[in-house]
């Protein structure tokens, strides 16, 4: 049993099923505080106090072929330009081993393994890959898939210009 104050008022913490638990107990009375959380770990224990279970996510090929890409083609129809450039970046993409991962495990970390495996393609095309990838992680964050952001970054070019050399 661990309690301790913040500022005026008891918090308790401790795991329960392998998750970190820590609320407010909103009492200022550390016997309360104790008192309380001994009442919320037995409540989890009997079930009437229930975890958050987490919701499905879906892989990313999953939601770029449900989601992602009917979006782009109903938002950006006047734009065909648009519709293919996201349409190819998904395809590209998907045909990686980045498909069969589901959204929250996708990272920084795969997005650049998957510009080392296309790197044979030009820096525009790897970069088309990513950015699409970038949009589509940020629409299922924005349409509650995701529950936090993913950040993918674009790969740099190697080429080096003159500002690099200090001429």
């Amino acid at each position: 049993m661990a309690i301790y104050k913040r500022g005026s008022i008891y918090w308790h913490k401790f795991t329960f099923n392998g998750e970190a638990i820590r609320e407010s107990t909103r009492q200022k009375n550390q016997h309360k505080a104790k008192d309380m959380e001994s009442t919320h770990r037995s409540r989890l224990a009997m079930g009437e106090v229930g975890i958050r279970e987490k919701k499905r996510v879906p892989t990313l090929s999953e939601f770029m072929a449900k989601d992602f890409v009917p979006y782009v083609e109903t938002k950006h129809a006047e734009k065909p330009g648009t519709v293919e450039y996201y349409t190819d970046g998904s395809k590209m993409v998907c045909g990686t081993d980045l498909g069969s991962l589901r959204l929250d495990e996708v990272n920084d970390q795969h997005a650049q393994r998957f510009a080392s495996q296309k790197s044979k393609l030009s820096a525009s095309r790897i970069n088309c890959g990513l950015r699409t990838l970038r949009r589509a992680l940020n629409l299922a964050y924005q349409w509650g898939t995701l529950e936090r952001p993913a950040k993918v970054t674009d790969r740099k070019s190697t080429r080096l210009n003159s500002s690099h050399l200090g001429i």
